[in-house]
């Protein structure tokens, strides 16, 4: 179980990078070329998108999976512990995690044609609600990590 949750972690680096890069090449200004956050439209934005579709999805499934141990182990010594704050934000996570998930067609869809200018309002907000979403996951995620431990 532990390999799995280490798994689980390391793509959800490689997600956080990637959704991270684009968010930032989005939301610069295409005016800001001698700028950091300039360069990040050095790259263009449309070319992580399956990346982000199958790393998101891939983190999904590994945090299903990692979570049965967690439901079984951990939590019930939680909620005997009265740790309510810390179940919460564990339940939000998985809120967050299942709307990120049901975004996921109309974020791909919407930047299936981002050549065209067309959608430009959408994808940028599915892109920042997907960002805020991979952030949250993430944070939450270690900090309940590093406070359970492993099981």
């Amino acid at each position: 179980m532990v390999t799995l949750a280490i798994l689980h972690g390391v793509i959800a680096i490689a997600l956080l990078g990637a959704i991270t890069h684009q968010v930032l090449a989005t939301l610069s200004s295409a005016r800001s070329t001698g700028s950091f956050f300039g360069h990040f439209r050095g790259v263009r934005s449309n070319v992580f998108v399956d990346a982000i579709v199958a790393l998101y999805a891939i983190t999904a499934i590994l945090g299903a999976v990692v979570y049965f141990h967690f439901g079984i182990g951990i939590k019930p010594a939680l909620e005997n512990a009265r740790q309510w704050k810390l179940l919460g934000l564990f339940d939000i996570k998985e809120h967050f995690a299942v709307i990120g998930g049901a975004l996921l067609p109309a974020y791909w869809l919407c930047w299936r044609d981002s050549e065209s200018g067309k959608l430009q309002t959408s994808r940028t907000l599915l892109t920042v609600i997907l960002a805020v979403i991979v952030w949250w996951n993430f944070l939450v995620g270690h900090v309940l990590n590093n406070i359970l431990g492993l099981g």
